[in-house]
């Protein structure tokens, strides 16, 4: 037998999500649960593979396939394909297995042609529902598969309402709709040269090759790269027999949720609309009914409903995400899946689920993404501000969070003004899965259409950021770039402000106050604390960092940098004089005037970090980022130092590097000047016994790391300077102070080499990003103006600077780890770069058997959930 690619419904089940995909799966276990769906069949992701393997083509074997399981279809559905005394009209979804919100096309109603609408129109007796469906599927067909602009079509719908002087499609009559029909036919042939397909067939087949196009289009290989889906997934796509929304006032479509997606409250949560299909809700052209109003329109259809919606979530125990259509008083369940939801719903149906004693504690840990806490963490409107602001307008509160930044109107602007560093708030219509670069790097979404549920709301919410949608009073002109609202004008490039919890809008920016970890998220993150074995430190250089990474649950400091501490005022003028110095003695008497700034920036870290690790790396920049570059700063720069522009553009001509990334730098610096590893042995062993002469109990033990060694002598040679200067300065203090001195593995000899390196080094901290760098060979800085073309052509699905590169780079980290255990088995591992925040690359952590991870304070909590997550998936595959 040939290998099978299509699945009945009544094949499948809710396991089989790699081969039918979410929405496929879920179809075939809510068949097998014995639930109201619209049979159909779903063609495999193995079957999308294998149109990319066969350059885009759906071979013979597969073609022949799915026209088997539509006579299968046809059977079941006791309607013929075609027929037009008794249409079978399908529709064809996309579905990967991994959700996907708006990123995937739809097509409705396919089957119709000239003759078959007819046969449709005196079945149903109603000419007028026949061609609303007919015009629905021709604009589908034409936008998603031939990609003409959808847009246009809604421009000859727009013009016909005011010929006909009505506001609603719904105010159309059967002859508007033929016209509707025969206008979008006129239009596909002008833009296209040829008739819009009329054999059902041809457009089945021409349907599903546009679902597995759009697998590969630009917005879902964003989508994919943001939330790390493998492109050789592939999608699934679903063929599922028509039931009508739109065919009358006892007939209707909507989108629920078993709990509030936006607070995690228990309680139905949806919209719908009467005489409608599905893409109308979502698309936000039309303002819903919520889902409780349903129960005075239909109450038996609202009472099954929520005994189905009841049972689904017992079932997966989950929230649940379901699309729904009722045709002519009958219920037809389209969909259900694990709801999106924003951070602080996430954390509120785990705890509540756990105390429902639906979940484990540990399955609990499991429900919430670690990125997702990431909007939790970030700056809320100050209180008192926003008590003092006057909203202007207000729209529906579609995800939570508090968005200030500049007005823009399409996401190439967004992008744009974003890459120039401006904070920026997307102003639109509705969105559309065109929008996503923009929604990405906007700090707020505001659309004038769409509920709770709309495109703008469910990807907004997905991603974390703010979103207030359906504010009708706003009137957009994209031309001007600008709107108007409640009688002001607000012009691109305009402060505004949203808050995604009320709904409100202001016209003015509005200062924002640090979040707080409390309630839920306490205790949810006791559970992740409870689950995981890595160790989660922050990097920190300054007190007030150091504090904010304490708050979020850090447990150390993995990464202090001590060339941040030399920016400031009097700093920058002595680290200036010693870069400038002739002698050893001139550059020994600038670094006197530095020592007790380090030391003073130490004692304060110290102090917050009460006794937890704290790894100083030492001087690591090339000397010539402390200089100048421009004329005037030379010129300023040289009086201060009281020596000549010309002496001091030559010491710039001498630091001058063709490649400073891997110049000198790190501890070739020690090695060339060991009097710079002195004074910061002296700020650091000092700033120790200082504060540990104030807080005995705190008993501080610093560790010195020394950055980018490549060969075990060259860390001996600057461990020698440190320990001698350390041992020099306890033993003449009296007292007893115990420190280490370790190294960063962020050159790929060190890794290759770190069985020796380990002879010296008492632990070793990954630096990640150097370590990329290196093994790539390109610089992080400058790889952005090429990576794009890697990830069209497929070379690379993600930036290797923000997903640590497992098979790579991760090879070399493993080598290191088992290296330096062989030399020293007690040596203490970790991370401190990028990497050490995101999920995917905590998780790699965790399984080769480092002992913590340091990451930036805002991302402490998302790391420590992600350890969480790493040791429960171990645990369950053992």
């Amino acid at each position: 037998m040939s290998h099978k690619y299509v699945y009945l419904f009544s094949e499948g089940n809710g396991k089989m999500r790699e081969l039918l995909g979410g929405k496929g799966a879920n179809l075939a276990e809510m068949t097998v649960l014995g639930m109201p769906v619209p049979q159909g069949f779903t063609i495999s992701t193995e079957a999308c593979t294998q149109y990319y393997k066969d350059g885009r083509e759906i071979n013979a074997d597969i073609q022949a396939e799915i026209y088997e399981y539509l006579a299968k279809m046809e059977k079941i559905s006791g309607k013929k394909f075609a027929d037009p005394t008794n249409p079978l009209l399908v529709s064809v979804r996309s579905g990967a297995r991994a959700s996907m919100p708006g990123m995937m096309d739809t097509i409705l109603n396919l089957g119709l042609n000239d003759t078959v609408v007819e046969g449709l129109a005196k079945l149903t007796n109603s000419p007028r529902f026949a061609y609303d469906s007919y015009r629905r599927f021709v604009q589908m067909f034409s936008d998603v598969v031939m990609e003409l602009s959808k847009t246009e079509f809604e421009k000859i719908i727009e013009a016909k309402k005011q010929e006909k002087g009505v506001k609603m499609d719904t105010e159309l009559d059967a002859d508007d709709m033929k016209d509707l029909v025969k206008k979008f036919k006129a239009f596909y042939k002008a833009q296209k040269g040829e008739d819009f397909p009329t054999e059902p067939k041809v457009q089945l087949m021409e349907a599903v090759k546009a679902v597995f196009r759009s697998w590969d289009n630009p917005r879902a290989n964003v989508y994919r790269r943001m939330n790390e889906i493998p492109y050789d997934w592939g999608t699934a796509v679903n063929v599922q027999a028509m039931v009508f929304g739109n065919s009358g006032d006892k007939s209707g479509t909507g989108v629920a949720f078993t709990r509030n997606p936006a607070t995690g409250e228990k309680a139905l949560f949806g919209e719908y609309l009467i005489n409608a299909q599905g893409e109308d809700v979502v698309a936000g052209i039309r303002t819903p009914f919520p889902i409780s109003h349903l129960q005075q329109d239909m109450p038996e259809v609202y009472n099954q409903f929520a005994e189905i919606a009841n049972n689904l979530e017992k079932h997966y125990t989950d929230m649940q995400d379901m699309e729904f259509t009722i045709e002519n008083g009958k219920l037809y369940m389209l969909q259900t899946r694990n709801g999106k939801r924003t951070a602080a719903a996430a954390l509120k149906v785990a705890v509540d689920l756990v105390d429902e004693g639906m979940i484990t504690e540990e399955e609990a840990v499991l429900r919430v993404e670690p990125k997702q806490l990431d909007s939790l963490l970030h700056p809320q409107f100050d209180a008192t501000a926003i008590k003092k602001a006057k909203a202007i307008g207000k729209g529906l509160a579609a995800s939570p969070g508090a968005a200030c930044g500049r007005v823009v109107f399409s996401a190439e602007d967004a992008k744009e003004w974003h890459d120039k560093g401006e904070k920026i708030v997307l102003v639109r219509l509705e969105t559309s899965p065109e929008d996503i670069e923009g929604m990405a790097v906007a700090q707020g979404i505001l659309t004038v259409r769409g509920g709770m549920t709309s495109h703008a709301a469910v990807v907004a919410r997905g991603m974390g950021t703010c979103c207030v949608s359906g504010c009708g009073e706003i009137v957009v002109d994209y031309d001007a770039k600008k709107f108007t609202l409640a009688g002001q004008t607000i012009k691109e490039g305009d402060y505004i402000s949203i808050d995604g919890s009320t709904g409100n809008i202001y016209a003015e920016a509005i200062p924002t106050a640090a979040a707080k970890i409390s309630g839920d998220f306490d205790r949810f993150m006791k559970w992740a604390d409870a689950a995981r074995k890595l160790e989660v430190y922050t990097n920190a250089d300054t007190p007030k960092d150091a504090k904010q990474g304490r708050d979020f649950g850090a447990q150390g400091i993995g990464l202090c940098r001590t060339e941040h501490m030399f920016f400031e005022g009097q700093r920058i003028k002595a680290m200036r004089e010693m870069i400038v110095a002739k002698t050893t003695e001139e550059r020994e008497k600038a670094l006197v005037k530095l020592t007790p700034f380090q030391q003073g920036d130490f004692e304060g870290i110290y102090e917050v970090m009460e006794g937890r690790p704290v790894i100083i790396r030492f001087l690591d920049p090339p000397l010539h980022e402390f200089l100048p570059t421009k004329e005037e700063d030379i010129k300023e720069i040289a009086g201060e130092l009281n020596i000549t522009v010309a002496d001091l553009k030559n010491v710039i001509a001498s630091l001058h590097e063709f490649n400073p990334m891997m110049g000198h730098r790190g501890c070739r610096l020690a090695v060339s000047y060991p009097e710079i590893a002195r004074m910061q042995t002296t700020a650091v062993i000092n700033a120790a016994i200082a504060v540990n002469k104030k807080h005995p109990e705190f008993k501080t033990e610093p560790r010195i790391m020394i950055p980018l060694v490549g060969e075990q002598k060259e860390l001996k040679f600057v461990k020698d300077i440190v320990t001698e200067t350390a041992d020099k300065i306890i033993k003449e203090a009296g007292v007893s102070l115990r420190y280490e001195v370790g190294t960063m593995i962020e050159i790929p000899r060190a890794a290759l080499t770190a069985d020796d390196i380990a002879k010296e080094a008492e632990f070793f901290s990954f630096g990640t990003n150097d370590l990329t760098q290196m093994t790539f060979g390109f610089s992080r800085d400058d790889a952005g103006k090429f990576l794009n073309y890697y990830y069209e052509n497929k070379i690379y699905e993600s930036d290797p600077f923000a997903h640590l590169d497992q098979n790579g780079v991760g090879k070399l980290v493993k080598m290191a780890v088992e290296l330096g255990r062989k030399t020293r088995p007690e040596i203490h591992l970790g991370i401190c770069g990028e990497h050490g925040g995101d999920p995917t690359s905590v998780e790699f952590c965790h399984n080769v058997g480092l002992n913590y991870v340091s990451c930036s304070p805002f991302r402490v909590p998302i790391a420590r959930l992600a350890a969480a997550q790493a040791a429960v998936k171990e645990k369950r595959a053992k």
